[in-house]
């Protein structure tokens, strides 16, 4: 049984299933709200005010676009300040705690405590094991889960989680967009969004309860499903697209991954960016600069305007699209110009955009359809690039999942480059089944029994040389002896199938006895081959840290002399992290090992 939260607040005009990633901090960096409560409180406050406040918006993509990602990385807010990113995290992260726990508690008829939850945190698949690793850091600062017991939470991936669920998916609880029959009143035929709309509906009167039951049973999409069928999940987020491509087992229903997640940051919000670039090209982006920092609370509430207009696109669309114009907009373009917005749509020569004299930019559905286009032609390259591998074939199922699955624009899309190929699933409550999907990955997170390897992993080690083989500006004589130096050990290759639990073993010997830790750089490389450390594309993604101090160095051999010291290290790729473990092989006691990819 999962417990749903209404949220309070949203938009005028648009129904939401979740509450935005928004944060607001006081003045003195103190938390204040999350969500609908912390930007509407942002939107009310005075103009002056409203500068000495820390707002701050659509910040999970910073995890993801960061290149050096630390634990010292900034964010910055609406009026320009930074804050540390593992700060708000934190602020968030505790926010939910909070909220989760006082729901089980009222739910239960009883105090729930934290230790008796196991916390689920989903990511995009797509992100690199520093964002994952981040978001551990962010949970222990929140006191989500103490350090001393990692498995009280797990990381789970977004697309996983979408396909984990979807496979329990009973009829009246999806739409088949490639179906000749209708579905819950709604045929194909006609326009996309109808279904969409009556799905919506459905789902908003299960939601009048504040929770939803979660059944591990088999539906009848599972009926249809038989041993080695594929089917490929685009979960389609605000930030990202993620795509995974999965393989039945049976009779367990175990998954297999049969080709390493993919994707992009081709999510919805790439749409505002496109609509910024327009009002940049219409006003002037020095202006639009401006105007974000100076009037921080009116350009939130023109995103909010556009939002809801956004969600009314559709392909076949032929009346305009009017997006309200905060006064503050108006009044503060004509002091910043000189004359008026009207003045300025009229010599941008954008010609499908027009003012109307109820003070709206007045969009023809042609450009508003113009904005999504650059977001939806990469997720349409994506997914044929993807279904053009040889390991993607004979595709039963795409369910397309995430919060932009519900645009009418991105499913005739997809309907039109697969061609009849595979059905196309939409879950009805599909910006839930991340979240559902989720709450089944935590009661079995060994669902998932074979993933591929996004990157090829290893570390730099010294090989015996060997003529005609290794170059010769990697050639090292220590004591009479000939080495090569720089030689890539491949620990796993990118795209490398990996069964959940495998490990792979080596063995690392301390330069002294005394010895308190060994530090091993570890690399990573996009490419499946890989031959030196120094490769073009490869680079040092974090380190493997041996503690010793836990353990006693070996007694010497008799007649003196030094014991050799061996650690024999163990790693596993086939969970969602990458972990370590290690043994003192002399004494058979286990050595503190970490994987940190954070501190590079």
């Amino acid at each position: 049984m999962c417990f749903l939260r209404r949220w309070e607040g949203g938009d005028p005009g648009v129904s939401n299933q979740k509450t935005p990633t928004t944060i607001l901090l006081t003045p003195d960096r103190k938390f204040h709200s999350f969500g609908y409560a912390a930007r509407d409180f942002y939107h009310d406050l005075d103009t002056t005010e409203a500068k000495q406040w820390l707002y701050f918006e659509k910040f999970k993509m910073k995890l993801h676009t960061t290149a050096n990602l630390s634990i010292d990385t900034d964010l910055h807010a609406a009026n320009g300040k930074k804050v540390k990113a593992l700060d708000i995290f934190a602020y968030a992260l505790a926010f939910f705690k909070e909220q989760a726990l006082k729901e089980l508690s009222d739910q239960a008829g009883g105090e729930f405590q934290n230790a008796d939850v196991r916390w689920v945190i989903t990511v995009p698949a797509i992100w690199k094991m520093p964002a994952k690793q981040f978001m551990r850091e962010a949970c222990y600062k929140a006191n989500l889960v103490p350090r001393d017991n990692p498995e009280q939470l797990i990381i789970a991936l977004e697309p996983e989680a979408a396909s984990i669920y979807c496979r329990k998916l009973r009829l009246h609880q999806m739409i088949d967009l490639g179906s000749r029959t209708a579905l819950n009143g709604y045929s194909p035929n006609e326009n996309v969004g109808a279904g969409m709309t009556q799905a919506k509906e459905h789902v908003r009167r299960n939601r009048q309860s504040r929770t939803f039951l979660v059944e591990n049973v088999i539906g009848e999409l599972w009926s249809e499903l038989s041993e080695g069928d594929r089917y490929v999940v685009v979960d389609c987020g605000g930030g990202t697209v993620d795509l995974t491509v999965h393989q039945i087992r049976m009779p367990e229903g175990h998954l297999k991954e049969l080709y390493k997640a993919s994707g992009g940051p081709y999510g919805s919000i790439g749409i505002d960016y496109e609509f910024e670039k327009l009002l940049c090209k219409i006003f002037g982006q020095d202006f639009i600069d401006q105007f974000k920092i100076k009037r921080p609370a009116a350009w939130v509430d023109l995103m909010i305007a556009f939002e809801s207009r956004k969600r009314a696109a559709a392909p076949d669309r032929t009346n305009p699209l009017n997006i309200n114009l905060p006064f503050s907009f108006i009044d503060y373009y004509k002091r910043f110009r000189g004359h008026s917005v009207e003045h300025a749509l009229r010599k941008s020569n954008v010609d499908f955009v027009k003012w109307s004299s109820q003070g709206m930019l007045r969009m023809s559905p042609d450009a508003m359809n113009a904005l999504f286009k650059p977001t939806i032609d990469h997720i349409i390259q994506h997914l044929t690039d993807l279904f053009d591998r040889p390991e993607v074939t004979d595709i039963k199922f795409l369910f397309l999942v995430g919060g932009f699955a519900e645009s009418p624009l991105l499913q005739r899309a997809v309907q039109d480059m697969l061609q009849g190929r595979s059905r196309i699933i939409i879950p009805h409550d599909v910006g839930l089944t991340i979240l559902k999907g989720a709450v089944l990955f935590g009661l079995d997170p060994g669902i998932i029994k074979v993933r591929r390897s996004p990157l090829t992993y290893g570390v730099g080690v010294l090989n015996r040389w060997v003529d005609g083989k290794h170059p010769s500006d990697k050639l090292l004589v220590k004591e009479g002896t000939r080495w090569c130096t720089d030689v890539f050990d491949t620990f796993i290759a990118a795209d490398q199938s990996v069964a959940l639990g495998e490990t792979v073993k080596r063995s690392y010997t301390p330069a002294k006895p005394s010895q308190q830790v060994i530090v091993i750089h570890i690399y990573c490389s996009e490419k499946e081959s890989v031959g030196f450390i120094t490769d073009a594309g490869v680079r040092k993604c974090g380190s493997l840290r041996l503690d010793l101090s836990g353990t006693e160095p070996p007694p010497p051999p008799p007649g003196g002399g030094i014991t050799r010291r061996e650690i024999q290290t163990l790693m596993q790729f086939g969970d969602t992290e990458i972990r370590a473990m290690a043994v003192d092989v002399t004494t058979s006691r286990s050595v503190k090992a970490s994987i940190d990819f954070l501190s590079q």
